[in-house]
C-alpha cells in the first residue's frame, strides 16, 4: 500500500448538493426553496426564537434577579488538591495554574475546606474559608492574604 492507492471509507463521504442543475436533477429550477416566500428569498428567513409574530418566549417571560456589575469571581481551590503538593513547599497562585488546578486567576484565588490535608504548607491566596484555613493550620500550615 502506498499513497496514490489511498481513499476514503466507503460512506464516509458524500457528494454536495448541488442545485439549480436542470430539472432532471430534482433540485433544478427553484433550488429546493418553493416558490417566493420569505425562505426563497435572499438572505431569508427567521432569526432563531422567531414564533411568526407572537410575542417570543423570551419576552414573554419576566425578568428575574439582578447582576451586580462588580461582583468579583474567584477560583476556587479544594484542600484535596493542595495534597499534590511538596511537604514545606509555597503554593501561590501562579503554581496553582502551572498544577492545572485553575484556569486563570479571575478577581482572585478561594480555598475551600473540602477534603484533609497532611502536609504542612505555606499558602498565598486571596481568600480561605473558615474551614480550610483551620485545616491548614491544624497539618502545621500557615495562610497568607495576598
Amino acid at each position: 500500500m502506498d499513497l496514490s492507492n489511498l481513499s476514503p471509507a466507503p460512506g464516509s463521504t458524500k457528494n454536495r448538493k448541488r442545485l439549480g442543475r436542470g430539472a432532471g436533477s430534482g433540485l433544478g429550477k427553484t433550488s429546493g426553496k418553493g416558490h417566493k416566500g420569505q425562505n426563497a428569498r435572499s438572505g431569508g428567513g427567521v432569526k432563531p426564537g422567531f414564533e411568526g409574530g407572537q410575542m417570543p418566549l423570551q419576552r414573554r417571560l419576566p425578568k428575574r434577579g439582578f447582576s451586580p456589575l462588580k461582583k468579583k469571581v474567584y477560583s476556587l481551590v479544594n484542600l484535596k488538591d493542595l495534597e499534590t503538593f511538596e511537604d514545606g513547599s509555597t503554593v501561590e497562585p501562579e503554581m496553582l495554574m502551572r498544577a492545572g488546578f485553575v484556569k486563570k486567576v479571575n478577581d482572585g484565588v478561594k480555598v475551600l475546606g473540602d477534603g484533609e490535608l497532611t502536609k504542612s504548607l505555606t499558602v498565598k491566596a486571596h481568600k480561605f474559608s473558615s474551614t480550610a484555613a483551620e485545616k491548614i493550620a491544624a497539618a502545621g500550615g500557615k495562610t497568607e492574604v495576598l
